[in-house]
């Protein structure tokens, strides 16, 4: 029997930026992924209306189909607004997804980036997941987002990966998942541009003796 996977992102984009090819590694491994997208992902923009969401939930479903996912669950907390949210909602939130779906991996936001909204998810994750006796989940890995993890502050915790994960045959299902997000992607030379995406992806493989990969800061690992 294959892991159960929880991937949880404060928006839909976050997923296929950070994880998405391996998250297509997992699913073609058998392994179940769902997804909690903590934050609506519009409501702070001035197009922020019901047709912009209607788009991106239609983006996330497009996209998360091609990476192989089997749920998703979406919060719909106040977009780039979660630090006004009581920190124990959105724990509870997860706490409640993790308790009908008990996964043993869970992916989400590094601690450290510009964005505010993956600080604050990063923290619910951590204490949703707690160490507690009967706790289901044994690996906790965060991911890098390109226009947040190194546009932070230089007094926030650094990106140091120490784990790396081959996605040299699954990086085409990323590149696709993000095709459905063009709204969020920018041209080149803009970090988060499809150039740049797939430059991190070889930067990451090239050093670690693959041709492509993705990079995780280990947060805990339970044997």
């Amino acid at each position: 029997m294959g892991e159960h996977v929880l991937v949880v992102v404060a928006h839909s984009d976050d997923e296929a930026l950070g994880c998405g090819a391996t998250i297509a590694k997992h699913a073609r491994a058998g392994d179940m992924v769902d997804i909690v997208f903590v934050a609506d992902g519009v409501s702070s923009r001035d197009s922020g209306d019901d047709a912009a969401l209607e788009r991106r939930v239609s983006a996330a479903e497009k996209a998360t189909q091609i990476l192989g996912v089997r749920r998703l669950h979406y919060l719909n907390f106040p977009d780039n607004q979660l630090d006004s949210v009581p920190l124990i909602s959105i724990t509870k939130e997860i706490e409640g997804i993790l308790s009908q779906t008990p996964a043993t991996v869970v992916y989400t936001h590094h601690y450290g980036d510009l964005n505010v909204d993956h600080r604050v998810v990063h923290q619910a994750v951590m204490t949703a997941i707690r160490p507690m006796p009967g706790q289901t989940v044994k690996t906790i890995l965060t991911f890098e987002v390109l226009s947040s993890t190194e546009w932070a502050s230089p007094g926030l915790m650094p990106f140091l990966p120490n784990y790396f994960v081959d996605t040299t045959d699954y990086i085409e299902y990323k590149m696709r998942a993000l095709q459905c997000y063009s709204e969020e992607i920018r041209e080149f030379p803009h970090s988060r541009s499809y150039e740049n995406v797939h430059a991190l992806s070889r930067y990451r493989g090239a050093c670690n003796g693959f041709s492509e990969a993705e990079a995780f800061m280990l947060m805990r690992m339970l044997r």
